[in-house]
Order: structure tokens, then C-alpha cells, then sequence
């Protein structure tokens, strides 16, 4: 589990490709290097991988065919920069939302640029995403923990970026077009489930059904 809050931005120096559903990548990261173990879990740029091997300020992942289908890691180069992050301790602040590090979808990057001092980052998310994001809600980009400002009747996000986060992830190399890994905030994937009838709860999680629970 991880916060959403980006530690260092890491650079890819090696990809690797053994056949056509395992890719390796080697990143450069200095910082998160100085305690990473081999085991440990890292996410890269919002996907959660797995280091598999360590050379100095290096680390190694291994991609498998699942990863590289539904994010956006088989599309990173060598020079690539990466947005990185250890998994949460149980004595850590938990300074972002709750973050899986399991990429739901990949959006597109429709304008990231200043509007009256403010950086705007505005995203279309895949359709079947859309309505699990709500004003004021969270979402991770790239594995960044983000507060939605609106959301266009389209699905399509708006986000207010701080120069702090503009600098300190790889959102300043960013463009329009470009596609970025999108994890929906979990609490709202299990409220959906409970409300249209996807659970143990016959009926989903009616007015009756709370009242059969004891709630009045």
C-alpha cells in the first residue's frame, strides 16, 4: 500500500524484453536505493512492482504480460523518467489517500499548462472509469495522489497542480497526448459495489437492507 506521494523520480536505464510477456527495467534511484530489498515493493509511476535485484543506486523490476497490458510501463525507455514510491508503514504519516498501486486504466493527458498562476492538469479517463470521479474526490496520476477540482460530464478531470508537486515529479516533462496510469480511489470502488447489488447484501445496500442491518 502506498500514500500517493512521490519520494524521487527515478530514471530508467535499461529495458529489457524476454519475449513478449516479461519486460525488465532497470531504474536509477539513488535515494529509495539506500534501504530498497531485494522483495521489496516499489510503485513506478502508479503500478506497484517488485524490486528484483539491486546494483549500487539501482534497482530491477520484472514486468509480466498483465502489467505491461494495462498500464503504461511497456511504453517506457531508457531516459524515461519515473515517478517512485516505497510501500506505507504502519508508523508513516498517511499524507495522500490510500493508494493500491493497481493501475485501473490509462488515461490521455488533455492540457497541462498555467492558467492565472495556477498549473491545470486536465485528463480523460478510459469510459468505464468516468463515474467513479467526483469533485473534491482522489484520484492517482502516474501514481501521484490528486485532489479533482471538477469533472466534465464527459469524465474528463480537472487538476490544480502545486509547484511543489510540479517540481518534484515527473508532471513537469508531461505533455498533451501523453498517457498516464490512473487508479481510482478504492473507498469508491467498494461503495459501488455495496449500492448496485454486487455483494453479499441481497439487493445491494438499500434503505430496507440498513434497516434489516439494525440501522434506524
Amino acid at each position: 500500500m502506498f500514500t500517493g506521494l512521490i519520494e524521487e523520480v527515478g530514471t530508467v536505464r535499461r529495458v529489457e524484453a524476454r519475449g513478449e510477456a516479461l519486460r525488465r527495467l532497470e531504474i536509477e534511484a539513488p535515494g529509495i536505493c539506500e534501504d530498497l530489498k531485494t522483495g521489496d515493493s516499489v510503485n513506478i509511476n502508479g503500478a506497484c512492482q517488485t524490486a528484483v535485484e539491486l546494483k549500487g543506486g539501482r534497482f530491477l523490476v520484472e514486468s509480466v504480460a498483465e502489467t505491461l497490458r494495462r498500464t503504461t510501463l511497456g511504453e517506457l525507455r531508457p531516459g524515461s523518467p519515473v515517478n517512485l514510491e516505497r510501500s506505507l508503514r504502519p508508523t508513516d504519516r498517511l499524507g495522500g489517500h490510500l493508494v493500491l498501486g493497481h493501475v485501473d486504466g490509462v488515461g490521455t493527458v488533455r492540457r497541462l499548462d498555467a492558467a492565472a498562476g495556477d498549473t491545470v492538469l486536465q485528463v480523460a479517463p478510459p469510459a468505464e472509469l468516468a463515474h467513479y470521479l467526483a469533485a473534491k474526490g482522489c484520484v492517482a496520476v502516474d501514481g501521484i495522489s490528486l485532489t479533482l477540482v471538477d469533472v466534465a460530464a464527459d469524465g474528463t478531470f480537472t487538476i490544480a497542480i502545486i509547484p511543489h508537486t510540479l517540481v518534484h515529479t515527473n508532471l513537469s516533462q508531461v505533455r498533451a497526448g501523453a498517457r498516464v496510469n490512473l487508479e481510482i480511489d478504492v473507498v469508491a470502488r467498494y461503495v459501488e459495489r455495496l449500492l448496485t447489488g454486487r455483494s453479499a447484501i441481497p439487493g445491494g445496500l438499500t434503505l430496507d437492507a440498513l434497516r434489516d442491518l439494525g440501522y434506524t
